[in-house]
């Protein structure tokens, strides 16, 4: 299995694991490039690191970010690599353990879920904000905030009545603009 590979399959993982936002190797102000990354409710952020080799994983360890855990991102943090690659007691405090296996991400050892720091809050704003610049960019000439009112324009083109299949931004849910009742 390559890392490309291993990438796509923590993107998926990250998706049924139920974060709405998921972005895969973006980098950040820190100089970490995430393989991969999503968002649930309430900020709350997974971050999942692929490796593909012992020497990747070990290497991984000397990084930055790796040395002073709170320049790192993500609430929940977790390496995903083949199964038996590494152990369990080799991961840095906690970490989590996701395995391949045949085709599947089994959850070896969870994660901690309070791991980001309030400067590993600042670098994940700074990658969804870099990201978003990418995106606002690529759809000029309107702005990103234009873009994102184009269902509106579908009603207007569709004499007030959106398409089949289109909900409007209402009735559009959107857990990251839910209260956070655990506060």
């Amino acid at each position: 299995m390559t890392h490309a590979q291993l990438v796509e399959k923590a993107v998926h993982w990250l998706r049924r694991y139920r974060c709405g936002v998921v972005l895969s190797e973006q980098a950040c102000a820190s100089g970490e490039m995430p393989d991969a990354i999503g968002w649930k409710r309430a900020c709350h952020s997974v971050l999942v690191e692929c490796k593909v080799t012992r020497s990747d994983f070990l290497a991984d360890r000397a990084k930055p970010f790796r040395l002073k855990a709170e320049q790192g991102v993500g609430c929940e943090r977790f390496y995903l690599v083949p199964a038996g690659l590494v152990r369990r007691e080799e991961l840095p405090q906690g970490w989590g353990l996701l395995e391949h296996h045949r085709g599947r991400i089994e959850t070896a050892h969870p994660s901690a879920r309070n791991l980001r720091s309030a400067k590993g809050f600042q670098y994940e704003m700074n990658l969804l904000l870099a990201s978003l610049r990418r995106v606002e960019v690529r759809v000029e000439p309107q702005s990103i905030t234009d873009f994102l009112k184009w269902k509106n324009r579908m009603a207007e083109y569709n004499r007030g009545t959106l398409p089949e299949g289109l909900a409007s931004a209402e009735e559009e849910r959107n857990v990251f603009l839910e209260p956070d009742l655990t506060l």
